[in-house]
């Protein structure tokens, strides 16, 4: 005979047999396991002759998931669409960005083993490793997030990991002048850089908007065009009609297979690109970037992190000369391949909004900004 549950104890029970099921067991971590979890609260309500409510069958269903095929207790908050940023600092801190604000949660994990233990249900299914040999690792979430986790002793206060999202509405023009992140005469002046086929950079901080500058801009290149879009993970989403998307590739737990950017720039001037649009640079391949500027790839865009357009230049010097090319060679090289600096930043209210336009300007062996817009308050 059934009896309805609405006591906590019963449902500890339920727990502890969906925990112990064989046959979820048998079932390997990955996408399939949310199911089977699914399946296996099922027989564990039937075997006890239990009858849930809906709304707690379905809580319990989603906490069991979360626990058992999922990030555990954090993955409510990447249910939530306003969070940005989620980031533990350890098992007893977790703390969550929303609307560019920082606050600290309640949530918790019982210890780091558990957290640990999260963080591999959804690495390795992806083939990556996380453990003292290898205690770092960067990982992309089915619904598009990077993760990033860190373990000890690189973390002495525990495993530490950070979770980036990525907003799922896609913002106009006339969105950003509304809101005042871009004003109207800032836009107008991007879409004709993007009209004239200039290489534009958009630089910032981590969460100040460059990738959704990034999209706009990439919206404004007409459908003659083919454009060649490279990430580290799909945070993009070009609206330009023809557009080719390629992806790097972590090594593997072997630590072999790496994919890197400059990997992939290189194949990308071997596909007919009109532009190349890289999705942040880092480091050495920003050389073949500029090798791709400097054979007729005009029109180019990407993004760096930097708090300002001068700032940005010097930032690109340090790259180019880390990859060998001699201070002349990589001044002139910026010098003929870059055009404008677009920056964003964050206000004092955590908004976010470009801040200044630049272009570059080359004076002999040296090289300078000039500013062409700059924001002047925030209201």
């Amino acid at each position: 005979m059934e009896r309805t549950v609405t006591a906590a104890a019963p449902l500890e029970l339920l727990r502890r047999r969906v925990a112990d099921d064989p046959v979820l067991a048998a079932v390997p971590e990955g996408p399939a396991r949310r199911g089977a979890v699914r399946s296996a609260v099922a027989r564990a309500v039937r075997d006890e002759g239990l009858l849930l409510p809906p709304g707690a069958l379905a809580t319990l269903v989603r906490e069991l998931s979360d626990a058992l095929a999922g990030l555990g207790p954090v993955e409510s908050l990447l249910r939530d669409p306003a969070v940005t940023d989620v980031m533990i600092n350890g098992p007893d801190e977790v703390w969550v960005e929303r609307a560019g604000r920082l606050a600290r949660t309640a949530l918790t994990y019982p210890d780091a083993q558990a957290l640990h233990a999260a963080v591999l249900r959804v690495v390795g299914p992806l083939g990556l490793r996380l453990d003292r040999a290898r205690p770092y690792v960067d990982a992309r979430l089915a619904d598009g997030s990077r993760l990033h986790a860190l373990l000890p002793p690189l973390a002495p206060g525990g495993p530490i990991v950070t979770i980036r999202r990525f907003a799922a509405v896609r913002h106009g023009w006339e969105d950003l002048a509304a809101s005042g992140a871009v004003p109207a005469p800032a836009g107008v002046l991007l879409r004709d850089c993007v009209a004239r086929r200039r290489a534009v950079v958009c630089c910032g901080r981590t969460g100040t908007g460059k990738t959704t500058l990034l999209n706009l801009l990439l919206a404004e290149v007409g459908d003659d065009e083919r454009v060649v879009v490279i990430e580290d993970a799909p945070e993009l989403r070009p609206g330009c009609p023809h557009v080719v998307r390629l992806e790097t590739r972590p090594p593997n737990a072997e630590a072999a297979g790496e994919v890197t950017i400059r990997d992939l720039v290189r194949q990308a001037l071997r596909m007919r690109p009109d532009r190349i649009v890289v999705g942040e640079v880092r480091g050495v391949e920003l050389v073949d970037v500029l090798a791709a500027l400097a054979t007729g790839h005009e029109g180019c865009m990407t993004t760096v992190h930097a708090r300002a357009a001068d700032e940005a230049l010097v930032r690109l010097e340090g790259m180019a000369l880390l990859a060998g090319l001699p201070l002349p060679a990589a001044r002139a090289q910026l010098g003929v391949g870059l055009d404008v600096f677009a920056v964003l930043s964050r206000g004092p209210g955590g908004q976010r909004g470009l801040v200044e336009i630049a272009e570059v300007r080359r004076r002999g062996a040296t090289l300078g900004v000039r500013e062409l817009w700059r924001r002047e308050t925030w209201s």
